[in-house]
C-alpha cells in the first residue's frame, strides 16, 4: 500500500511538472512581436524583426517626406547614400497571418515615408485637379507601366488636369524581387509618381495604406478637387469619369463607386477574408465601396482622413473605409459604371462578347483585367475606326443619370 501511494505521489509530481512546462511554452508563444520571422545565418537560429521608433522620416532623392512624429513605427528599412537599404536579410519564410499578432500591433499606425512626391499636386494654370491614386506592389512593375501608357496618363482631360500616383509599401517577400529598392528609386526619378511607406505590403496592411494616403492627401494635396482611388488591375475610362464630374462641386460631399450592402463577416478561418467574432461582433458590415475603384471629392477625402484617426483599424480596408463613412454620416452613392466584379453579359444582347469595346465605352471602372487586356481595351476604345452602330448599338446606348451629390446618412447607425 505504501509503495502504491508513493508511486501515485511521484506520478502526480511528474504530471504537475509537465503541466508547468506546457504553460511556460504557451506564455512564451504569445510574447508581443511584429514583423518577420527569419533564419539567422547558417545556424538556422530564429529571430524577429521588431518595430523600432524613429525620429525622422527616411528620404530618398525624390522630394522630401518631411518630419515624422517620435512614435513613428518602423519595420527595418533604412537609407544610406540616397539609396534604400534593407536592415535585415530578406526571407521567404514568413509566418502565417495571426490574429494574436494583429491585436498586438493594431495600434501601431504611424509609419515613416521612404519616397514622397511633394510637388505632385502643384496647380497647372489653375485648372481643377483629378488625382488618380493606384494601389500597387513593388513587383507589379508591368501593371504600373501599362497604366502609365494607357488610362492613367497625366495631362488635361475635358477641362480637368489629371495627375497619377502609385501607393506602395515594402515587400513582405523581398527575395521575390531582390532589386525592388533600386527599381522604385529609378521609377520615382523617371516618373515622379511613387509613394512608398515603411510597412510590409500585405493584404491585411492595406488599411495602413489607406490611412497613410489620406494623411498624405491632407498634408501635400489639399487642393485636389477630386480623387480616384483604385487597384492596378483595373481598366478606367477617365474620360467618362471626367464627364460625370462636370458641374460637380468639389466643396461638397461626393463618394461614388460599386456600393456593397448587407455584407456579412466571413467566419470560416479558411477564407482570405476571415474575421473572428471577437474582432467584429455585429452580423453585418456597414455599407462600403468595392476597393477596385471609387471616386470622391477632395472635401470628402479630408473628412475621411479626420474619421480615420478616430476609427479603430480593421484588417479589411474596404470595410474600414465604410466604417469611416459611417463615422462622418455620409451615405455613399452606387453607380452602374463601376464594375468591381467584372462584366456580366446582358440578357438583351447574348450575341455580344463581354470584352467588346462597345461595352466598355460607357463604363467607368472594370476590375480584374490582365496587363495585355488593359492595353488592348484602351487601344480598341481609342481606335478612330471603332463603330458600335455596326453591331446594332447606338453610339451612346445609354447615359448615366446618377446624382452626383452624396446624401448624408444616419450618424449613429448604418442603414442596411
Amino acid at each position: 500500500m505504501r509503495l502504491r501511494r508513493k508511486g501515485d505521489l511521484i506520478c502526480t509530481v511528474l504530471l504537475l511538472s509537465a503541466l508547468c512546462i506546457l504553460l511556460y511554452i504557451q506564455l512564451e508563444s504569445v510574447t508581443p512581436w511584429v514583423g518577420k520571422h527569419e533564419a539567422d545565418g547558417e545556424s538556422g537560429t530564429e529571430r524577429y524583426v521588431t518595430v523600432q521608433p524613429v525620429e525622422t522620416v527616411t528620404q530618398t532623392a525624390s522630394p522630401s517626406a518631411g518630419s515624422a512624429p517620435e512614435n513613428t513605427c518602423r519595420l527595418g528599412q533604412g537609407l544610406e547614400d540616397g539609396r534604400i537599404q534593407v536592415a535585415t536579410p530578406p526571407t521567404t519564410d514568413l509566418l502565417p497571418w495571426s490574429y494574436r499578432q494583429y491585436q498586438w500591433q493594431k495600434d501601431c499606425r504611424e509609419f515613416s515615408q521612404i519616397i514622397n512626391q511633394e510637388d505632385k499636386c502643384r496647380k497647372v494654370n489653375g485648372e481643377p485637379l483629378l488625382l488618380v491614386s493606384i494601389k500597387s506592389k513593388a513587383e507589379e512593375f508591368e501593371r504600373r507601366e501599362v497604366a502609365r501608357k494607357t488610362w492613367a496618363r497625366e495631362g488635361r482631360v475635358h477641362g480637368l488636369h489629371v495627375r497619377r500616383l502609385f501607393l506602395l509599401a515594402t515587400p513582405a517577400n523581398q527575395s521575390a524581387l531582390a532589386s525592388w529598392g533600386r527599381l522604385l528609386e529609378h521609377e520615382s526619378r523617371v516618373y515622379r509618381d511613387i509613394l512608398l511607406w515603411d510597412f510590409q505590403d500585405t493584404f491585411f496592411n492595406l488599411t495602413l495604406k489607406e490611412i497613410h494616403f489620406l494623411k498624405w492627401l491632407d498634408r501635400f494635396c489639399p487642393t485636389a478637387e477630386f480623387v480616384f482611388k483604385g487597384d492596378d488591375d483595373v481598366f478606367v475610362n477617365v474620360e467618362n469619369i471626367v464627364d460625370f464630374l462636370l458641374g460637380a462641386d468639389p466643396r461638397e460631399d461626393l463618394f461614388v463607386g460599386h456600393i456593397i450592402y448587407q455584407a456579412l463577416p466571413i467566419r470560416s478561418n479558411k477564407s482570405k477574408y476571415y474575421i473572428p467574432e471577437m474582432m467584429y461582433g455585429p452580423g453585418v458590415y456597414p455599407v462600403y465601396a468595392g476597393g477596385g475603384g471609387f471616386l470622391m471629392s477632395g472635401h470628402t477625402a479630408r473628412r475621411l482622413y479626420g474619421a480615420s484617426k478616430e476609427v479603430d483599424l480593421f484588417p479589411i480596408d474596404d470595410v474600414f473605409l465604410g466604417m469611416c463613412l459611417l463615422r462622418i454620416g455620409l451615405k455613399p452613392q452606387t453607380h452602374k459604371g463601376f464594375r468591381t466584379f467584372g462584366i456580366v453579359r446582358p440578357s438583351a444582347a447574348p450575341h455580344l462578347q463581354t470584352f467588346d469595346p462597345c461595352f466598355y465605352r460607357e463604363l467607368m471602372v472594370v476590375h480584374s483585367l490582365k496587363v495585355p487586356e488593359i492595353w488592348l481595351m484602351w487601344s480598341l476604345l481609342h481606335d478612330p475606326d471603332l463603330n458600335c452602330a455596326r453591331k446594332g448599338l447606338a453610339r451612346r446606348p445609354f447615359r448615366w443619370r446618377a446624382k452626383r451629390k452624396a446624401t448624408p446618412g444616419p450618424a449613429g447607425k448604418a442603414k442596411h
